[in-house]
């Protein structure tokens, strides 16, 4: 069965530049900031009680929301970007619950967490890279 229709496929098209664009000029300075910004945000693994390697999980993630952010652009491995972005909005979302911020400092990744599932579930519509191969 399919159930792909052009509207559908445009709005996959234009949810996935949107954020991608978005988590591109989000992450870019986080991975081009080195080893000082990788261990900043690696240590934001201790909120769900993960202390070794910060540096490589800080690096993760910014390589996340950037290359990942770039996958989305161009609908390449839509669903492991997707996947791989869920994780990182989660960790923000832990980390903002247990320090005690309020729900409308953590609604942005948790907005976030709900497209990147999404997008998990539903792929990368008709007009991407993922469609070709």
């Amino acid at each position: 069965m399919n159930n792909s229709s052009p509207a559908k496929d445009l709005g996959l098209l234009v949810l996935r530049v949107g954020i991608g664009l978005i988590f591109i000029m989000h992450g870019y300075p986080k991975l081009m900031g080195g080893q000082e910004k990788w261990l900043w945000l690696g240590n934001q693994m201790v909120y769900l009680g993960i202390t070794f390697a910060p540096t490589v999980w800080g690096f993760l993630a910014a390589a996340a929301e950037c290359i990942g952010g770039g996958m989305l652009v161009l609908g390449l491995g839509t669903r492991l970007a997707a996947f791989l972005m869920a994780c990182v909005m989660i960790v923000a979302i832990v980390m903002h619950i247990t320090i005690g911020d309020l729900f409308t400092v953590y609604s942005h990744p948790l907005a976030m967490l709900i497209v990147f599932v999404s997008l998990f579930i539903s792929g990368a519509g008709a007009y991407s890279v993922d469609n070709v191969l």
